[in-house]
């Protein structure tokens, strides 16, 4: 009875390991934060394991029924849409809920990709230690985690959608503490229109593409 923690790719499908093929193979049932983006990842690769959703929105009823799947034997790999399950993802708490259970259930991470270390690897700066901060706030809370950010003394690593890219370099641009400061945005990475900007906030603003997925990283 084990639960293997299954690192996917973050947009390119040739960085699938063999490991994670392998895995995904073998276990008893894949849970998926979204079935339909998973289900495009197993047709490439001829992976049949029956598929669950598991995301944000489960329950604990939800919850408790995996860990009874496991307890009766069965093996389970739980994968996100994209990247390293548990890193700014809701897989923390099924983990957390299974360590609780007991020592019986083995969790087994199958490493991969994840956004941050991947941008972090092409910054060309000194990550020998870094903050990372997740999506700042939609609304509330939004200007605490600009400041906090403009605070920090190593570097601090965040993600930010498309829709509000924009908005987060411009404050990044006009705030004390970071309009100044050499910025590294990852655009798209691995993905066919993988785009890299460096420069102060107000330098990237003039050539950002925004569409796509971001990697925002603060030196």
């Amino acid at each position: 009875m084990n639960l293997y923690v299954v690192a996917t790719p973050i947009g390119n499908l040739k960085d699938m390991t063999f490991r994670a093929i392998e895995t995904l193979k073998g276990v008893d049932l894949i849970l998926a934060e979204d079935t339909r983006v998973t289900r495009k990842l197993l047709d490439h690769y001829g992976i049949n394991t029956p598929l669950e959703s598991f995301h944000q929105h489960s329950d604990s009823e939800k919850i408790n029924n995996i860990v009874e799947q496991l307890q009766k034997g069965k093996n389970v790999a739980l994968v996100s849409d994209a990247g390293t399950p548990g890193i700014n993802d809701p897989g923390g708490i099924l983990v957390n809920k299974i360590i609780e259970s007991g020592p019986e259930i083995k969790i087994i991470p199958i490493p991969g990709p994840n956004a941050a270390i991947t941008a972090l690897s092409i910054s060309g700066i000194n990550a020998d230690k870094f903050i990372f901060l997740g999506y700042p706030p939609h609304k509330k809370g939004r200007q605490t985690f600009f400041k906090e950010l403009s605070e920090s003394k190593c570097p601090s690593v965040f993600y930010e959608s498309s829709h509000r890219i924009f908005k987060a370099l411009t404050q990044l641009s006009e705030l004390e503490g970071t309009k100044e400061k050499h910025i590294i945005v990852a655009r798209e990475l691995t993905k066919k229109f993988e785009t890299i900007y460096r420069g102060t906030a107000s330098d990237i603003l003039t050539k950002l593409e925004t569409r796509g997925e971001f990697v925002v990283i603060v030196t």
